[in-house]
């Protein structure tokens, strides 16, 4: 079989640049409808297929489980450990490769409830409803990401799990959220979304990415994810700001439990790494139980934290969960949330 020409033109969709979420202040309708406009045109001019704009058969894109290029990072704290750079040089590829896997299975595991709740909430959208066309351009470009996560998961030949069992029994629930409070579910989305997007564009930026395919599929995952990241958040400010007291109390409660534990699963150590790989439970705490780890973690749900306290959802009270959840930082706050005009939106 011939390898794809680099020079293609599915080679030349590929992003050359990390894309950047469209951030406007949404002060009434128009302007949030005129985000969602502009979100639609961008997932028809630049959009990726999972087959046909990356060439898995390149001899360049093969997966070596001993590659080097597969060494974990220096952000990566395992990587940091003495006993981490005292294995076999095969064995710290083997390593960084099931950190990479695991988080694309994570990934597409996520992006299946996302895409199952984004379609909840769109089954009942009445007609004409703007949202609709999105959550429809969304869900496609998630159906891509998960046949290329998958793809590059099968390409390892690990027997990666993802998510833990138990927590993706609960995790099943994620898909009624939107059929109870749709704000609710958009935390839930960039729960998921922004600490993996933290990851990639720090890797990406500080040079850590080393092998093709791995390069290919994030950027083309940031490019379409930081849309999907706009969109949630202009939802969030646009609906936030005339929901019901009680409401919005419960969003302020449980934002910082949901951002705590995807961060965790997105971010720690996955259980069958450490035991395929038998690594020491004092490495393990050493590596990701100290107080770079944490404010590793609080970093990642960065974006979010500033959103949440623009909205006015952090008040004295949750802000001891926060602290509890172990994410708690000064948030950056870019502008005061303005209420849109007429009667507070029903929930969709």
């Amino acid at each position: 079989m011939t390898a794809p020409d680099m020079t293609a033109p599915n080679m030349s969709k590929a992003p050359t640049e990390l894309a950047e979420e469209v951030r406007e202040q949404v002060k009434d309708k128009k302007s949030y409808l005129g985000v969602i406009d502009r979100l639609n045109k961008a997932s028809v001019d630049k959009h990726w297929e999972a087959y046909a704009d990356i060439p898995w058969d390149a001899p360049e894109f093969q997966v070596d489980p001993d590659d080097p290029r597969w060494v974990l990072p220096p952000f990566d704290r395992l990587g940091e450990t003495e006993w981490y750079r005292s294995q076999p040089p095969e064995i710290q590829s083997q390593i960084g490769l099931w950190r990479v896997a695991t988080a694309m299975k994570i990934g597409l595991q996520f992006e299946n409830l996302l895409k199952r709740g984004l379609l909840n909430y769109a089954y009942r959208l009445p007609n004409g409803r703007p949202e609709f066309r999105y959550v429809y351009h969304e869900t496609t470009e998630e159906c891509h990401h998960g046949m290329m996560f998958q793809e590059f998961v099968n390409r390892t030949g690990m027997p990666i799990k993802g998510m833990p069992r138990a927590l993706s029994a609960v995790a099943q629930v994620a898909p009624w959220i939107p059929l109870v409070n749709t704000e609710l579910f958009f935390v839930f989305v960039l729960g998921g979304e922004d600490p993996i997007d933290y990851v990639q564009r720090k890797s990406l930026k500080g040079g850590h990415i080393k092998h093709p395919l791995e390069e290919t599929i994030m950027k083309i995952h940031i490019a379409e994810e930081a849309r999907h990241i706009s969109f949630a958040r202009h939802y969030l400010r646009h609906r936030v700001p005339n929901m019901p007291p009680v409401r919005r109390r419960i969003l302020g409660a449980a934002t910082p439990v949901i951002l705590g534990v995807m961060a965790r699963i997105m971010l720690s150590p996955p259980g069958p790494m450490v035991r395929h790989f038998g690594i020491p439970k004092d490495v393990v705490r050493e590596a990701y139980k100290n107080p770079a780890a944490r404010a590793e973690i609080t970093a990642s749900v960065g974006k979010i934290r500033d959103l949440m306290a623009e909205l006015g959802l952090i008040n004295r009270r949750n802000k001891q969960i926060w602290k509890a959840m172990g994410i708690w930082d000064t948030p950056q706050v870019r502008g005061a949330a303005t209420k849109t005009a007429g009667k507070p939106a029903k929930a969709a």
